[in-house]
């Protein structure tokens, strides 16, 4: 087995990860405000309250809104995941096994980042339910109307994250199911997802979860959470020759925050999957 690797097959293999991330190792990331090429361990992101419009006079000096800008900072973290391979000669000329390996690291990674993001979601304050029920229409709509108590843009960039068992109480929905009421099957990242009451609802099987029965799912604004990114996903290959094996290690620097309350909603969901 050589010693050395080629470097057409080196920047093949992360070029395998990077579209692996992308298009199946993460569902969240684009739901949520991302900032790339993050330099530093952390950033901030703005919140901007509400402006009022007023008059002037003829010749007069406009007037400002005054706006309230509150920074929101945002720590990011280094992540790894490895995995050592004694037959890279093999994975050279086999681009299916080459991909199994490079598809593995960027799950893990990809995980990281959607855990990251509910990590967020998690510190959500405004609520709908008790645990005392599964997810119903009711509990939808009383998400809804607090999304539009706080005059939260309804543009269509409000997402609802949900777990599995929430997924088949949507699917009993008529309204969720039938094309008289949803558009066209958007994807996020190359996951399946609904459009239904102008929310792109996307499964995701990571959600909190207490007393094995209490479930939090939750509806937001895309501007409502942020996701910071100093590195993405980038891969080191080099051989150790005590094991007579390469090591391939896949690393990204990411973090993610609470931007605002006001355009996030807890549904407190029973489980019983």
């Amino acid at each position: 087995m050589s010693v050395s690797i080629d470097q057409v097959f080196v920047k093949q293999f992360e070029a395998d990860v990077h579209l692996a991330y992308q298009q199946m190792g993460t569902k969240l990331r684009s739901t949520v405000r991302s900032k790339s090429g993050v330099v530093g361990q952390s950033t901030t992101f703005q919140t901007i309250g509400r402006g009022t419009a007023s008059t002037k006079s003829r010749h007069g000096i406009v007037p400002v809104m005054n706006l309230n800008h509150q920074p929101v900072e945002c720590t990011l973290q280094d992540y790894y995941a490895g995995d050592w391979v004694d037959s890279l000669d093999e994975l050279k000329t086999n681009i299916d096994e080459r991909r199994v390996v490079a598809s593995a690291g960027a799950y893990a990674l990809g995980r990281k980042t959607d855990e990251l993001i509910v990590d967020a979601m998690n510190n959500a304050t405004s609520y709908v339910g008790d645990f005392s029920t599964g997810l119903t229409k009711t509990l939808v709509l009383n998400a809804i109307e607090k999304l539009n108590e706080k005059d939260v843009p309804d543009d269509g960039r409000r997402f609802a994250v949900v777990g599995v068992h929430q997924w088949k109480e949507l699917l009993g929905i008529t309204e969720f199911v039938s094309s008289e009421y949803v558009g066209d099957t958007p994807m996020v990242n190359g996951y399946e997802a609904r459009k239904w009451l102008g929310i792109t609802w996307v499964l995701y099987n990571g959600l909190p979860l207490a007393s094995t029965t209490q479930r939090s799912c939750f509806i937001y604004h895309a501007s409502s959470l942020g996701h910071a990114c100093g590195q993405e996903v980038k891969t080191d290959i080099t051989w150790h020759g005590e094991r007579a094996a390469h090591f391939i290690s896949n690393s990204m620097s990411q973090g993610a925050v609470l931007i605002d309350q006001d355009g996030i909603v807890r549904i407190k969901c029973k489980d019983n999957a």
